[in-house]
């Protein structure tokens, strides 16, 4: 049987891997990402990757916690990109490990670009985004036929100098994945329902998405903002609002829930 190391190429010392941890759950790791686990020298890693996955890490790696909590004390981007420019220049196998995705509201990018301008080579590894994985893991799809044939992915946290047209999304009649959203939901919801959207829209909401923290809310939009504000909602959490939300009903009584047992 071929071992699974030979299915990734090496992780040469001096070399950045850009890595998605996927949702949560080790069991969501891709090949990749686990190999990448194996050799790294130092793990950089987000706050919300689960202790499963950081288990995995090489037995003598450091792990280097440089997560962002909204509130909360935090390393800047800037100073993270710089971190895995010096351990690169170190000679490390530095492996830059994100939830979800690096390339969906993950920053990947922008770290991206810190080492291409410093000259450091890198690798992309993706993940499975949290937004996407999560609803499919509940049976919730994020498109069917009979319901749209477009899905909306957005950021609720944006950028100090940007904005978003909520109203603008809300007109475009497809379902809205929202990502970090929990603390802004108020003003988003306000938006939504200028843009059109009934207060009766069925939404989803996924709180620690396949960790053993997991729960699941069925809302309607006219309510999420109080769910938030009594602490049925918190973050970090993954909300689905439009008609795909309310598929699970359809399905349920066949449905194999999920559960990370093996994480308890």
């Amino acid at each position: 049987m071929t071992s699974l190391s030979r299915l990734s190429p090496p992780f040469a010392p001096g070399t950045v891997w850009l890595v998605g941890a996927g949702p949560g759950d080790p069991g969501f790791l891709t090949i990749h990402a686990l190999n990448a686990l194996a050799a790294a020298d130092v793990v950089v890693h987000d706050a919300l990757i689960d202790p499963g996955v950081l288990s995995l890490a090489r037995k003598d790696a450091v792990l280097e916690d440089v997560g962002k909590r909204g509130g909360l004390p935090s390393v800047s981007q800037e100073a993270i990109c710089e971190r895995l420019i010096t351990l690169a220049r170190m000679g490390k196998r530095v492996l830059r490990l994100k939830g979800g995705d690096p390339f969906i509201f993950g920053r990947g990018g922008e770290e991206a670009l810190a080492l291409t301008e410093a000259g450091i080579h890198f690798r992309i590894i993706p993940g499975l985004s949290s937004g996407l994985a999560t609803l499919a893991i509940h049976g919730i799809p994020a498109t069917t036929r009979a319901t749209n044939h477009a899905v909306i992915l957005a950021t609720g946290h944006c950028a100090p100098d940007a904005s978003m047209d909520w109203a603008a999304l809300a007109r475009a009649g497809a379902p809205i994945i929202l990502y970090m959203a929990v603390s802004n939901i108020a003003d988003i919801v306000d938006e939504l329902m200028q843009g059109g959207l009934a207060g009766s829209t069925p939404v989803i909401v996924a709180h620690a998405a396949t960790t053993s923290r997991e729960r699941l809310v069925d809302a309607t939009l006219l309510n999420l903002p109080r769910l938030v504000q009594e602490g049925e909602i918190r973050s970090p959490a993954v909300i689905a609002i439009g008609a795909v939300a309310a598929f699970r009903s359809a399905i349920a009584n066949h449905l194999l829930e999920f559960s990370n047992e093996a994480a308890q």
